[in-house]
């Protein structure tokens, strides 16, 4: 039985979109006229080269399997191209509104399945005469990757930036959103990649540009009429990486202008790195079709780092510095500022500082001072980690015997106590903070805080030491 030719198409759009997003496949595949089938060689009509161009750079490997699937290993496929261009002296252009027509100029162009992609069409993105200048990056060299601690925290951000930087543009990481609480740090992750980038491909053109930064510049060009080479100067950004991009909230014109600009860049296969304080689907005042881009590709939180993470990122500090303090200073200092990186680094420095220059040694006591007059003006969050650590100096135990499942006097009652001043000191719920302390559930802290607050009623002994231990907490 012969082969019918919209059967065959048909079949192969069934594969191609189990395999890609709705969006994708009513952009690129949708458009796409079974035209004819010769033998084993099939032949599609796209639009126009552009079209041809991005499914060979992108969907090339797709389309090898379901053609093969198909017409078998010796399948073979040519496009049908509707051009605007003029090639060697030919003149063709756009076809009329009536696509259908067989009339419409068109070039046909045979393709090897079994070979890469080609790169021989122009971009149309590219305009005629326009040179590539030479770009500030606006790339602070120091926020590298190598100044940059991986944890838990900042894993899969920190990966999907080291994809990027190996193959900007090319990866399903397109837009890479990253997003946190301020201090955890986007800022320096959005520059380790842009920097890895310049340093892979010297040749590609990478800006790093403050939201504000970008709103005042569009303004510029809507006041000076020179809008054109604002939104010129963009479209030849390889990598363009926009900070704390919550701020277009309310800017409807800029919104515009930047959805259009993301639209380019995106089509030209250049890579765009957005870092924000809230996720998309938080991002209020901005246009649902700008958010909706803004999940095309990844987004990557930031969280707040664990103790091992934040004592990582002081000796790697202090390292950097060629400074050297007390094993139990920098833990003091990790368990004590918990939430934010920045204001971390900070006590890190005002402690050195203190140090030098009232040259005196540093030491815990130093530090516990310092560390008071740090946070003497905002409200001082306790962390489950900082309260885990106080309870096991006061027990003189470790926070892994904590930890484990012994269920010796001391420990138990050390576990417990963790438990309640956790209940009491923090807003996290019973099961986070059994998570947190030793892998226990809900029902297990529950029973911890009741069994505390009984003794504490009842023994007045064990009522000295919780209150020993929550001034040292409080301290």
């Amino acid at each position: 039985m012969a082969k019918d030719i919209k059967t065959i198409w048909t079949n192969c759009l069934k594969v191609i979109k189990d395999n890609i997003d709705d969006h994708s496949f009513s952009t690129w595949f949708a458009p796409i006229k079974p035209l004819k089938l010769d033998g084993n060689v099939l032949t599609i009509q796209v639009p126009s080269s552009f079209f041809y161009e991005w499914i060979e750079e992108h969907y090339i490997d797709l389309l090898k399997k379901t053609i093969r699937k198909e017409l078998g290993q010796d399948g073979k496929l040519e496009y049908n191209i509707l051009v605007d261009a003029t090639q060697n002296g030919i003149s063709v252009n756009y076809p009329s509104s009536d696509r259908n027509a067989l009339k419409n100029p068109s070039v046909d162009i045979p393709i090897d399945i079994n070979r890469g992609t080609s790169k021989e069409i122009p971009n149309p993105f590219i305009i005629p005469g326009l040179r590539k200048i030479k770009v500030n990056s606006q790339l602070v060299e120091s926020l590298n990757f190598d100044n940059f601690v991986e944890g838990d925290c900042n894993r899969l951000a920190r990966s999907a930036g080291l994809a990027i930087a190996k193959n900007p543009g090319k990866t399903s990481f397109n837009p890479l959103f990253i997003f946190s609480d301020t201090g955890l740090g986007k800022t320096h992750l959005a520059h380790a990649i842009g920097i890895e980038v310049k340093k892979n491909f010297p040749d590609k053109t990478v800006l790093y540009v403050q939201t504000s930064e970008f709103l005042n510049q569009f303004i510029d060009s809507v006041k000076d009429d020179t809008t054109n080479d604002f939104v010129h100067f963009y479209q030849m950004i390889d990598v363009l990486i926009m900070d704390d991009i919550h701020n277009l909230a309310n800017k409807l014109k800029t919104q515009d202008v930047f959805f259009q600009l993301f639209n380019t860049l995106h089509q030209k296969g250049n890579q765009i790195i957005l870092t924000s304080d809230k996720p998309p689907v938080e991002l209020e005042d901005i246009e649902p079709r700008l958010l909706s881009r803004f999940k095309w590709g990844l987004a990557a939180d930031l969280q707040v780092p664990d103790i091992e993470t934040r004592i990582a990122i002081i000796r790697k500090k202090l390292h950097k510095d060629g400074i050297t303090i007390p094993d139990d200073v920098v833990e003091y200092l990790a368990y004590s500022i918990s939430t934010n990186i920045r204001e971390l680094e900070g006590a890190m420095i005002s402690l050195v500082a203190h140090s030098s220059f009232n040259r005196k040694p540093i030491t815990i006591d130093l530090a516990k001072t310092m560390i008071d007059q740090y946070v003497r003006n905002s409200k001082r969050e306790i962390s489950i980690d900082y309260i885990q650590k106080m309870v096991c100096d006061y027990f003189n135990i470790s926070v892994e015997q904590m930890h484990s499942s012994s269920r010796k006097r001391e420990i138990v009652q050390a576990r417990q106590l963790a438990m309640y001043f956790a209940k009491t000191m923090t807003k996290s719920s019973l099961a986070s903070i059994g998570v947190d302390i030793g892998g226990k559930d809900h029902a297990t802290v529950l029973h911890a805080v009741r069994t505390v607050k009984n003794l504490i009623d009842t023994d007045k002994h064990f009522r000295v030491y919780v209150e020993e231990i929550e001034k040292k907490i409080k301290l």
